[in-house]
């Protein structure tokens, strides 16, 4: 009788043990990636005038409906910059990569997010040379950013925003939003 139970045991064990080891056996279920990047110290970023935060904000100046009457007209060109300090001497450029939800992907221009909107208006941002920028672009050349050199750890990106018309323009706000990002090299 003790012989039956422990071959009823073993022959439990042996036959669970497949069970256990059925779902390990059939293959894994998925992967796990894992990236990461290990930096020289970036820059000290002054995204304002008033040194607060990151962010800047830009006003551009009001501008009449005739200046906007047509497709492709500009108005309201405003020079806005991004300076960096502070830099790790290993550190030889800086450009900016633009991204976010508001970026038209027809054009690359900004589209207007106000409330109450003034139709027929995009925000265009112009690199240092005064070449429209393709915020859609994949990377920061793509985009036109320009490489700034650093001089004693430190840069400014100069930059300019300025209204676009997609059409003959209407009374209203103008607003949009776009994120940055510094690459260094």
């Amino acid at each position: 009788m003790k012989m039956k139970y422990s071959l009823l045991a073993a022959a439990l064990a042996l036959g669970l043990s497949g069970v256990a080891n059925a779902d390990q056996n059939s293959g894994p279920d998925g992967s796990i990636t894992i990236n990461g990047k290990v930096i020289a110290q970036t820059c000290q970023v002054d995204g304002n005038a008033t040194g607060t935060a990151d962010n800047k904000v830009v006003n551009l100046p009001d501008v009449l409906t005739t200046a906007l009457a047509s497709s492709g007209d500009t108005a309201g060109d405003t020079s806005f910059s991004i300076s960096v300090t502070g830099c790790d001497s290993s550190l030889s450029s800086v450009q900016t990569y633009f991204s976010g939800g508001n970026i038209n992907t027809g054009d690359g221009y900004l589209d207007n997010i106000a409330a109450s909107p003034a139709s027929n208006v995009q925000v265009q941002l112009l690199n240092a040379s005064g070449t429209p920028m393709d915020l859609s672009g994949a990377d920061a050349t793509a985009q036109g950013s320009q490489q700034v050199a650093l001089s004693g750890g430190a840069a400014t990106l100069s930059y300019k925003a300025r209204y676009y018309a997609t059409g003959a323009s209407s009374a209203g706000a103008v607003k949009s939003t776009v994120d940055f990002t510094l690459i260094y090299q």
